[in-house]
């Protein structure tokens, strides 16, 4: 499965005025980086692939939408899926892709 161009464009235009964001494609979607660090990504599998703070990853999936990442069979800690259903409305993703970039932010700029 391709990735959703129209969520893609939907991240992009929240995430355009930051700064130092580039587009890359990863996991079979497209990853908006800040700094070279990933923050969000539309996702192959659909919805979103976002990135936060592992410790609180789980606080997160236990009081909202968001689900664990799993790849290969691993639960994958600071990364979280979000269903599409969840982000229908551009203030559901704003509040997600904000949580995304803040993290992302928060690391040493890779070069």
């Amino acid at each position: 499965m391709a990735y959703d161009e129209e969520l893609a464009d939907r991240i992009r235009a929240i995430v355009a005025a930051e700064r130092g964001v580039t587009e890359q494609r990863m996991f079979g979607g497209l990853a908006f980086l800040i700094g070279g660090n990933m923050a969000v990504a539309a996702s192959g599998q659909g919805g979103l692939l976002l990135r936060v703070d592992p410790a609180e990853g789980a606080r997160l999936v236990s009081r909202s939408e968001a689900e664990p990442m799993v790849m290969r069979g691993r639960e994958m800690h600071g990364w979280l899926r979000i269903d599409e259903g969840v982000v229908r409305t551009r203030r559901q993703l704003e509040r997600w892709v904000a949580r995304g970039v803040e993290y992302a932010r928060s690391l040493p700029a890779k070069r």
